[in-house]
């Protein structure tokens, strides 16, 4: 099979756990067919330094990402949620930009497994039909997205996440409670208190493992809800997590009983693992997951109700049975990409 090169556009190199392990997941899918891969990446070497056999260009030189994709046959973009307005009108333009770059050097462009939107500015709206409707390749991983595109008359495949297919190792449960939180707008002390409140009494007799999957973003608010906890019951065992590798994210939380999260893929891992889940909700993607797996979920400014006893009363047979029924299928994907 002829080797074909590939530019990766995503919200790579900056060590968030899910965005790192779509890459990887991209990667490996890609190497498969000794393809020649470039990531447009914040860390260009840390990048390099994960993937044996890639270039990898800077975020933001713009002249090396147009010479990157000016060589290639494929520009992907994606997954995540890279195309909405909600982090900032900024991040969407980037990202149509680049997508631009790749459309006018006639180059066939992905869009993989994407949630789209949501998109509040018009103009942004514009923008992303235009360029999306130009894509020789499209896929989703959530009905909300499917209905945008399908309402902008663009076709796309609905697939799920995929993180979906990650190996996560079969081990015993131990009296764990992992408990993943981030930096947000609408985070704030009364909930990190009132939280840590709950936790306590929920839990005073389990270890607390608190993960920052990106440490410019979470690891100060897992330091204050650690405190928060120790404070009101300093016999609590607990322990931060920063700056895991992606494998260690994985094999830590496989041993968990109990998960409380607030990022989209803590959650994917959680269901895979198979445990007890609850979910913060911070974004309506993470709101979409946890009511298609019927999980409870905080509302960081809504006061709490029954969602710990849900947690505590969730059924594992239903859930692992949605679980098992997540299958990535790479079929059209692989059709485009191994087609002359």
């Amino acid at each position: 099979m002829q080797k074909k090169r590939f530019v990766l556009s995503g919200y790579f190199g900056f060590k968030n756990f899910g965005d790192e392990a779509i890459l990887s997941v991209l990667v490996q899918k890609l190497k498969q067919y000794n393809h020649r891969i470039t990531v447009i990446s914040s860390d260009p070497k840390y990048t390099m330094s994960k993937f044996k056999h890639i270039r990898s260009v800077y975020t933001f030189k713009i002249l090396d990402i147009i010479g990157a994709i000016a060589k290639s046959d494929y520009l992907i973009s994606g997954g995540g949620s890279l195309l909405q307005d909600t982090t900032s009108f900024k991040s969407l333009i980037y990202y149509l930009f680049v997508i631009f770059i790749g459309l006018i050097l006639h180059k066939k462009v992905i869009i993989f497994a994407q949630g789209i939107g949501p998109i509040n500015n018009y103009f942004g709206q514009f923008l992303t039909k235009t360029l999306l409707s130009k894509c020789s390749y499209v896929s989703v991983r959530d009905n909300k997205s499917y209905d945008l595109l399908k309402s902008w008359g663009i076709t796309s495949d609905l697939l799920c996440d995929p993180i979906f297919s990650s190996d996560i190792p079969a081990v015993e449960k131990e009296e764990v409670v992992a408990v993943q939180l981030r930096n947000f707008k609408t985070m704030s002390e009364d909930f990190i208190d009132r939280f840590a409140q709950k936790v306590s009494k929920e839990f005073p007799d389990k270890k607390i493992e608190i993960y920052s999957f990106q440490k410019e973003i979470d690891f100060e608010i897992c330091k204050r809800f650690e405190k928060a906890l120790n404070l009101l019951n300093p016999d609590i065992k607990t322990v931060v997590y920063s700056e895991l590798s992606d494998e260690d994210i994985i094999k830590n939380l496989a041993h968990a009983k109990y998960v409380l999260a607030m990022r989209f893929h803590a959650i994917i891992i959680a269901l895979l693992a198979g445990a007890k889940t609850l979910a913060i909700n911070y974004d309506i993607k993470v709101e979409k997951l946890a009511n298609e797996f019927n999980l409870p979920i905080l509302d960081l400014k809504r006061e709490f109700k029954n969602q710990f006893k849900e947690l505590k009363e969730l059924d594992l047979d239903n859930m692992k049975l949605k679980v098992k029924s997540k299958e990535f299928n790479w079929t059209n994907f692989e059709n485009i990409i191994n087609s002359n």
